[in-house]
């Protein structure tokens, strides 16, 4: 039976919270936060209480409003998604008064922030009165990570629920039932993927996706000295740039395009100072959107070098659990082979501490560098 809850996998528990707010007015408040680690489904599951809040039936998955609101058109929903690396100020004011109106044709105004862990002070303060009393109507949804990626003042608003990794069977029946995957394509790439439903997706579909992953497990066994480190951190940011600059390249044309077209500026060359303003915020904007994009890609890659470590570290300690890179079993036997277990957690943490100077804005070449080094084999 259709359900808007059908790709919300793996997360029964958080599901049947949700479910029981709709149910019961009792159980229902106006602010949710949905946490939850990187693909665990928090969008989906925002989406789809979004969508049971407006179904005269709690969620069909087949009516108007369920699919409008899936597919982001309802007029009553409001999904708020940045691409910087933060939330401004004047992306967040006009929602405290879009949440004073009452929904125009829908049950609910429904309000959805998909990186409210990106909400600053200044930004996160515009929202608090607006989080804190809103009207009858509305629902506020935020996602993040954790609770404690979310400023205490909105959290303490919020009523919680946590989603967790689903199981990598449950992604990977998912590909092969919504995406027609192979089976066997589907299980490695939810297991590469490490249960993050939309990186699965692309690993599963797109072979050179697969191919960069590839590149980057194979960082590990090239670096053999500070000379190998420092060049493979070089083409490691450079790939990072030139994925970044794909994904927006040509949107960002596309939105100068337009912009120039909306002024009747188009194909002119050169612009009145009116308009120079314009286009030079818009410009901002989308290199606000490339350096997230760079970082995402980095951050990407170095969550697949944890991976490689963690198998690594499974064989050193003979324990019996599946490796996560089941293709590159030989790669990581090698690497276990060479060094310590005590080894490999210090390259680990190397990792994760390069992650945190990148979430800081310590410059990329810098912070993937100093990484480099360190996993460098040391006697």
């Amino acid at each position: 039976m259709t359900s808007v809850w059908d790709d919300v996998v793996g997360q029964e528990p958080a599901v049947e919270v949700l479910r029981h707010a709709i149910e019961d007015p009792a159980a229902m408040t106006h602010a949710w936060l949905l946490t939850g680690p990187p693909g665990s489904g928090r969008s989906n599951a925002a989406r789809a209480f979004a969508a049971a809040l407006q179904c005269a039936s709690g969620g069909c998955g087949v009516c108007h409003d369920c699919t409008t609101t899936l597919r982001g058109l309802h007029p009553d929903v409001t999904v708020v998604a940045t691409e910087g690396v933060f939330i401004r100020a004047e992306t967040a004011r006009p929602l405290v008064e879009l949440a004073q109106r009452s929904p125009s044709q829908g049950r609910h105004r429904v309000i959805i922030i998909e990186d409210a862990d990106r909400l600053n002070d200044t930004s996160g303060n515009s929202l608090l009165k607006a989080i804190e009393e809103p009207a009858g109507r509305t629902v506020w949804i935020l996602c993040a990570p954790s609770p404690q990626d979310v400023l205490v003042t909105i959290r303490s608003r919020s009523r919680s629920v946590a989603l967790r990794v689903p199981p990598v069977d449950a992604v990977a029946a998912l590909l092969v039932s919504r995406d027609g995957i192979d089976p066997t394509v589907a299980a490695i790439a939810a297991r590469a993927a490490q249960s993050h439903v939309g990186i699965a997706r692309r690993l599963a579909r797109d072979p050179d996706a697969r191919a960069r992953r590839s590149a980057v497990l194979g960082i590990a066994a090239k670096i053999r000295g500070v000379g190998d480190a420092v060049l493979a951190a070089g083409e490691l940011v450079e790939t990072a740039q030139a994925d970044a600059k794909a994904a927006t390249e040509q949107r960002d044309a596309e939105e100068k395009a337009a912009l120039l077209r909306s002024m009747g500026a188009e194909g002119a060359a050169t612009l009145p100072p009116t308009l120079r303003t314009q286009v030079r915020q818009l410009e901002e904007d989308q290199k606000r959107r490339a350096t997230r994009a760079q970082r995402d890609v980095l951050d990407r890659a170095m969550v697949d070098l944890l991976s490689l470590y963690r198998d690594v570290l499974v064989v050193q300690l003979g324990a019996g659990v599946e490796l996560v890179n089941i293709e590159h079993e030989a790669s990581v036997r090698a690497l276990a082979e060479a060094s310590t277990p005590e080894q490999t957690l210090r390259r680990m943490d190397a990792v994760g501490q390069a992650r945190t100077r990148l979430a800081g804005n310590v410059a990329p070449l810098l912070a993937v560098e100093a990484m480099a080094v360190a996993l460098r084999p040391q006697g």
